[in-house]
């Protein structure tokens, strides 16, 4: 998890999965395929944090990291933070191997199945004392013709960025 100050000019970073930051102007980037990009905010205090939470992240505790760098540098309570998850591939659309499955349930789980990610996340939410959540209702997969899916393409579509920021103003 990175932190944006008031820094003129770009800070690029490789391989972090969250940004977050209170200074206006700065916009916040992530790349997404089918993961989840998941909008955090702080209304009253001017504070925002995107994150990227694929399945690694999820089960690794993007959201709960995310949640945790609001409320110390932003001096709130859980209850105070509103969540947005944003346009990924839905549960249906997301087959994955038993590995995958055993991590989200805690027991052996055997042959492919589904992971829906915004369920995941929003449990997540509601377990950190997340005030207020929304999700959005489109599939990466299934919306395609409005938007980037890898797995629904065969990895041959791009990406989509999703982004955040405050107003200068």
């Amino acid at each position: 998890m990175a932190c944006g100050g008031g820094t003129a000019g770009w800070l690029i970073l490789d391989g972090v999965d969250g940004h977050a930051t209170g200074a206006p102007g700065v916009l916040l980037t992530v790349t997404v395929a089918d993961c989840i990009p998941v909008y955090l905010t702080v209304p009253q205090k001017r504070v925002v944090a995107l994150l990227h939470a694929g399945w690694r992240g999820t089960i690794g505790g993007v959201l709960q990291r995310g949640v945790e760098v609001l409320k110390r540098h932003a001096f709130v309570r859980s209850v105070d933070i509103v969540m947005h998850c944003g346009v990924g591939i839905c549960g249906s659309c997301y087959e994955v191997g038993s590995e995958v499955l055993t991590q989200f349930s805690g027991r052996p789980e055997s042959g492919p199945g589904q992971l829906d990610l915004r369920a995941v996340l929003t449990q997540q939410g509601h377990a950190l004392g997340v005030g207020e959540m929304t999700v959005s209702p489109w599939c990466s997969a299934h919306d395609r013709d409005e938007f980037f899916s890898h797995r629904a393409s065969g990895g041959r579509d791009g990406r989509m960025i999703a982004y955040l920021g405050l107003p200068l103003a």
